[in-house]
């Protein structure tokens, strides 16, 4: 199936506009091989009828087959295994000193791609592992954010293949995820419980939360952004960390942290300066 000038502009503004993502031209045959099928199955007879199709019936649930299709929700265990040891040995003590020095013990941790829950999953294990038994007095967990309703049902189901857990210490598989019996683990329900699943789009005018997050894990999403929607992004995630806490972001993204309020502190992780 082939897509027209004219009706590749229009998807592309559209997702644009929705989404944040943009779609250059060289994005033209994964938009056409990501939705050929949709097209086919559903009826629509060329691009421009199924855009005519989402304009008379811009329902939530009609975008989201739109997202779902177009965006790629690759990832797995323990990618880019230097910040999650980051995580661990600078972010979480750094975490626990502070809030038993406010005399508090709420811990906020933001997985702001979330994608089908590898990602947040990781940073609920470690975090119950450096508090160990005394993870209980704390009032911790995950939350985890995605765009994509597809990619989030899979992460609340916590299943998956076991080649995923390739890159995963055997010590977290054993401990927190249980054997199916059909080559797949499942996440434990105490690991599942510390992360809370939310669909939503980081493009949004304004952000909900009412409390800043001490550590924003937002990585590999800000790659598909254009530079106004990722300054946008990144303001938001500025204004809604605590003062000197962690953003990590994916290792092809970067900040231009020397003209603004971030420092730098290692490849793709930085802190909030302010």
């Amino acid at each position: 199936m082939q897509i027209s000038d004219r009706e590749f502009k229009l998807f592309s503004d559209l997702i644009y506009k929705h989404f944040g993502i943009h779609l250059t031209e060289a994005k033209r045959s994964l938009l056409v091989r990501r939705l050929q099928n949709l097209l086919r199955t559903s009826g629509f007879k060329t691009f421009h009828d199924y855009y005519e199709y989402l304009m008379k019936h811009p329902s939530d649930s009609n975008f989201s087959e739109l997202v779902n299709r177009i965006t790629t929700n690759y990832t797995f265990f323990n990618r880019e295994p230097d910040h999650f040891e980051y995580f661990s040995k600078v972010a979480l003590p750094w975490m626990h000193d502070i809030h038993l020095a406010r005399n508090s013990r709420d811990l906020r941790v933001w997985c702001a791609a979330a994608s089908t829950g590898e990602e947040p999953y990781m940073l609920a294990m470690l975090m119950m592992e450096f508090f160990g038994g005394n993870y209980m007095l704390w009032d911790a967990g995950v939350l985890a954010t995605d765009i994509s309703e597809k990619a989030l049902k899979t992460a609340v189901a916590g299943v998956y293949p076991a080649d995923e857990f390739d890159r995963l210490p055997v010590h977290l598989r054993t401990k927190y995820f249980k054997e199916t019996g059909n080559g797949e683990y499942e996440a434990a329900p105490r690991l599942k419980r510390e992360v809370t699943y939310r669909r939503f789009n980081l493009i949004n005018r304004t952000y909900p939360f009412k409390r800043p997050f001490d550590v924003i894990f937002c990585r590999n999403v800000m790659i598909y952004f254009d530079n106004p929607t990722k300054e946008h992004v990144l303001r938001q995630l500025h204004a809604n960390l605590a003062p000197g806490g962690f953003l990590f972001i994916g290792h092809s993204e970067s900040i231009m942290h020397r003209k603004s309020h971030w420092q730098y502190l290692k490849p793709a992780a930085y802190r909030k300066i302010g």
